[in-house]
């Protein structure tokens, strides 16, 4: 069974920075879909990036692109998100997710392993 474990949650100034990590209890290998999203209080989930772990090719949505940046360890056991110029709006819990299939499929069919999410206040 896969466990995906986020830290790297806090809180920050707008403007401020902050690194989320996200390590995994296997390697990916192969054709793996890894990905972040976010819920703030009272709003659905969100995705906030996706990456292809076979091609390393990133996605992301149109309120983070340019400030925040999706990546994967060498090792390929570990996934990060780097986030910029962060903002209230950024505020919410973020949670790590990951499936054995590519990213076009896990976003239409649904991620199956979830992390436990971290929290990420901005304040202003």
């Amino acid at each position: 069974q896969v466990r995906l474990v986020e830290s790297g949650g806090g809180s920050v100034q707008a403007g401020g920075s902050l690194i989320l990590s996200c390590v995994a209890t296997v390697y990916f290998r192969g054709d793996y879909c890894m990905a972040w999203f976010r819920q703030a209080p009272g709003k659905e989930r969100e995705g906030v990036a996706t990456i292809s772990t076979r091609y390393g090719r990133t996605n992301y949505a149109d309120s983070v692109t340019g400030r925040f940046t999706i990546s994967l360890d060498d090792a390929k056991k570990a996934l990060s998100l780097q986030m910029n110029k962060l903002s209230p709006d950024d505020n919410a819990i973020y949670y790590c997710a990951g499936d054995y299939s590519t990213c076009d499929k896990a976003n239409k069919v649904g991620f199956t392993f979830w992390g436990q999410g971290t929290q990420v206040t901005v304040s202003s």
